[in-house]
C-alpha cells in the first residue's frame, strides 16, 4: 500500500513523496490510522480494506466543506485512493493535546452551524461510523428525520434481529415525530454529524480541532444533542455556545430524539448492549408528547 499512497501524495502536492518511516496509531475502531514521515513532511494516513474507498471519499469531502467555512480547525485532507490491497485517507498531521479552550470550541462551532445550506442532507451519502448514512437532499426536517435518521435505524436494527418492544415503540415515536417540531423550524445548518468526545481534540496551542466528521445539512441541535451522549463536554463550552448562538427554550425535549439515532446506530454497530438504553429513549420520548 505504501507506495501507492507516496505516488498519490506526490501526485496531490506536486511534490516527490517516500514514506521513511511509518508508525501505527491506535484509538480506532473501525480503521488502521498511521504517522508517515518522508523528506521531514509528517502526514496522517487511514486505511482499511479497498472496499472502504467510498467511505473514505466521503470524509474527504466532509472535511473540505468544514474547512471552508474557516470556522472550526479540522484536518486538511491530502488525498484518498484504493489499489487491490487496501483503501486510504491522507490527512494533514496535527498534534493534538486532550485539553485546551472549549469556550473557542463553542463559538466556533456555533459560527459553523451559522453556515446555512439549501437543503436538509447533503449532496452525497456518507457514513456514521460504518454504517451507511443517506443523506439525500430535502426540504422537510421533519419528513428526512423520520425517514433518513431514525426511520433507517429502526429498519436497519430490525433486519439485525431486534424486534419487539423496539420496533413496536419505534413505530408509534416515528408517527408522533411531528410532535416534537410543533413550535420549531430549523435552518439547514451544516453539521460535524459525530460529535462526541473523542471526535474532538486540541492543537499545542489548545485550539479546537474536529474530525472523523459523518457531516450533512440539519437542525443545530443534533450536533449539540451528541456532545452530551457519552459524557458531555465542560460546561465552558456550552456557555460560549449559547453566548454566541443560543438554543431554542425546547431543545432539551429534543435532544433525546436526537441522540436515539446514535444510540440506535451503536446498537446496530456493536450490539445488544445498547438494547435497553435504546428502548428507555424511546418510551421516555413517547412520555414527553
Amino acid at each position: 500500500m505504501w507506495s501507492a499512497v507516496a505516488a498519490a501524495i506526490a501526485s496531490a502536492t506536486g511534490t516527490p513523496f517516500t514514506v521513511e518511516r511509518c508508525t501505527g496509531i491506535g484509538g480506532g475502531c473501525i480503521n488502521s490510522a498511521y504517522r508517515i514521515e518522508g523528506g521531514g513532511i509528517v502526514y496522517l494516513v487511514k486505511a482499511n480494506s479497498p472496499d472502504k474507498a467510498d467511505m473514505f471519499a466521503a470524509e474527504a469531502a466532509a472535511l473540505e466543506e468544514i474547512a471552508n467555512t474557516a470556522t472550526v480547525r479540522v484536518p486538511r485532507p491530502i488525498c484518498h485512493g484504493a489499489n487491490q490491497d487496501a483503501s486510504w485517507l491522507v490527512l494533514e498531521y496535527i498534534t493534538l493535546v486532550p485539553r485546551g479552550d472549549f469556550s473557542a470550541l463553542g463559538q466556533r462551532l456555533a459560527a459553523m452551524h451559522r453556515v446555512i445550506g439549501p437543503r436538509y442532507g447533503w449532496w452525497r451519502d456518507n457514513t456514521i461510523g460504518a454504517t451507511p448514512q443517506i443523506n439525500p437532499p430535502t426540504a422537510d426536517w421533519v419528513a428526512f428525520w423520520r425517514e433518513h435518521r431514525l426511520g433507517f435505524q429502526l429498519r436497519l436494527a430490525a433486519s439485525n434481529g431486534y424486534g419487539g418492544r423496539l420496533q413496536r415503540g419505534g413505530e408509534k415515536l416515528i408517527a408522533k415525530v411531528p410532535a416534537f417540531f410543533a413550535s420549531h423550524h430549523p435552518s439547514p445548518s451544516l453539521l460535524h454529524g459525530d460529535l462526541w468526545s473523542g471526535n474532538i481534540a486540541f492543537d499545542q496551542a489548545g485550539q479546537p480541532v474536529i474530525f472523523d466528521p459523518a457531516t450533512y445539512y440539519g437542525d443545530r441541535e443534533a450536533d449539540l444533542a451528541m456532545t452530551a451522549l457519552f459524557g458531555g463536554f465542560p460546561e465552558d463550552f456550552y456557555a460560549a455556545y449559547r453566548e454566541a448562538f443560543a438554543p431554542d427554550a425546547a431543545y432539551a425535549t429534543r435532544k433525546d430524539l436526537y441522540n436515539l439515532y446514535h444510540v440506535l446506530n451503536h446498537l446496530n454497530l456493536f450490539g445488544g448492549g445498547y438494547l435497553a438504553q435504546a428502548e428507555r429513549l424511546i418510551a421516555r420520548l413517547l412520555a414527553e408528547i
